[in-house]
């Protein structure tokens, strides 16, 4: 909680901050299991699964970024190193 004195509305914004901590908190971590699956999944040669996760990776930071979540630069490094990688194993 805010160390302000008096403050409905710094108890109000801590509630608010609390509510948006959560929320960033899911985003990130669905952002990093769908890194996660993608790579796994490249790494064992399975194309077809490795191209799904790709959709969901791109979608999901797209939406992240859109929100504030992460930055654009973070999203667009993503999707850069996860299309390399899918590159890699279409060879």
């Amino acid at each position: 909680m805010a160390n302000v004195k008096g403050g409905r509305a710094a108890r109000k914004r801590d509630r608010q901050n609390e509510k948006a901590r959560v929320r960033n908190q899911s985003t990130k971590a669905k952002l990093h299991d769908a890194h996660k699956k993608l790579f796994k999944a490249a790494d064992a040669g399975k194309q077809d699964v490795a191209s799904k996760k790709f959709t969901e990776l791109v979608s999901g930071a797209d939406k992240a970024a859109k929100k504030g979540i992460i930055s654009k630069n973070k999203a667009n490094r993503l999707k850069s190193r996860a299309q390399k990688k899918l590159n890699k194993i279409a060879k």
